[in-house]
């Protein structure tokens, strides 16, 4: 069942793409989904970005 607090969308992917996150997830260990996250997370990371939900409060 999906988290209530999440979106939900419709995303259109390659086959060939999908079935690699497939295979990824699997070894892994997670699911599809939370792979494709897991992957957003890092790609938004490695760029600087931290999901709002990631971010932790300043220190005072």
């Amino acid at each position: 069942m999906a988290s209530p607090d999440k979106k939900a969308f419709l995303l259109r992917i390659d086959p060939g793409l999908w079935a690699e996150i497939e295979r990824l997830a699997q070894s892994e260990l997670r699911s599809v989904n939370g792979q494709v996250e897991y992957l957003l997370r890092d790609a938004l990371e490695r760029r600087g970005f931290r999901p709002a939900s990631a971010r932790k409060p300043p220190k005072r």
